[in-house]
């Protein structure tokens, strides 16, 4: 391109009043500062703009006439395209991408959309879940515009925002021997058959676990499917730890669970919100923020319903 917006303007203002000192006082830039851009675009363009009249100020060309008309609806065009970046920076309207773990999408994200399209009919939201690694891919090739994942292995050029904390729970078949009891602690489970979720982040979180109290669990079975582990559990082949508890008790395949609160000194995980680090979010984005925080950080699409 071999003109600037600056030029572009200059010459809006010189062909409207007449005279660069006039246009000067306009734009608030001094005559020779005017003069000196014109001369360069007239140059760069290989036209004649203006007729300089002795005295009399400028008058446009017919070339220059037709520049200046085009000139006028760039700049037309430029404005709306700042007006349409904010309005969409203050208005909760448009499409938005969401991205959630693979282990929280079935339970909070379809409940979260709808409750989130409800408050903002305007929205149109698509929904993407993967692990950890693939959210934060997404999240840098802009495939999606904010995950819900937990704090762990966040990147420094991830933005993570806390919304809720998330104690661990232990998973029981309905006739387990410790199914009775309120509360277990990982010394009583570590001779107990463990089915563990195989996945990265969440098998890393769970072993620590029992190495930060200086122990080692007695893995029966791998599985990176939470279904599997619940389906595995409630059929009595061992016991499974999990952050967050699904509404049902019941198995994919139908016997019931048993889930009871993890006691001791144990790290619990943080559920939050994640997006590329940006100092500016669309109306859409800072909307979802807003009642994703809200819903979440009350508890809600997270407990069961007789959980306090």
């Amino acid at each position: 391109m071999r003109f600037s917006f600056r030029q572009l303007e200059y010459l809006v203002a010189v062909g409207e009043a007449g005279t660069i000192a006039m246009a000067a006082q306009r734009v608030n830039v001094s005559s020779p500062s005017i003069s000196s851009a014109i001369s360069q675009l007239e140059t760069d363009l290989g036209l004649q703009l203006f007729v300089r009249h002795h005295a009399q100020g400028l008058s446009l060309t017919p070339g220059g006439r037709r520049v200046f008309i085009a000139a006028k609806q760039i700049l037309s065009d430029a404005n709306g395209l700042t007006d349409l970046a904010n309005d969409i920076l203050e208005t909760a309207r448009g499409p938005i991408a969401i991205g959630a773990l693979s282990t929280l999408a079935p339970i909070v994200s379809a409940r979260l959309r709808r409750s989130f399209e409800a408050a903002y009919p305007d929205a149109s939201v698509s929904l993407k879940d993967g692990s950890q690694t693939h959210l934060l891919r997404m999240l840098s090739q802009a495939e999606i515009d904010v995950a819900i994942t937990y704090d762990l292995d966040i990147p420094k050029d991830i933005q993570f925002e806390p919304v809720a904390t998330l104690p661990p729970y232990v998973m029981l078949a309905k006739d387990h021997p410790k199914a009775a009891q309120p509360a277990l602690n990982l010394a009583e489970l570590k001779d107990e058959a463990m089915i563990l979720l195989d996945l990265p982040l969440s098998r890393d979180y769970f072993l620590s676990l029992f190495h930060d109290c200086g122990l080692r669990p007695n893995i029966a079975a791998r599985t990176s499917d939470m279904s599997m582990v619940r389906s595995l559990v409630a059929n009595g082949f061992g016991f499974g730890l999990v952050n967050l508890r699904s509404r049902s008790d019941l198995a994919p395949d139908g016997e019931t669970l048993v889930t009871r609160p993890l006691a001791g000194p144990v790290r619990p995980v943080v559920l939050g919100l994640a997006t590329k680090g940006s100092d500016h979010r669309s109306g859409i984005v800072t909307a979802f923020f807003r009642h994703a925080k809200d819903q979440l950080g009350r508890g809600e699409h997270l407990m069961p319903d007789d959980q306090p």
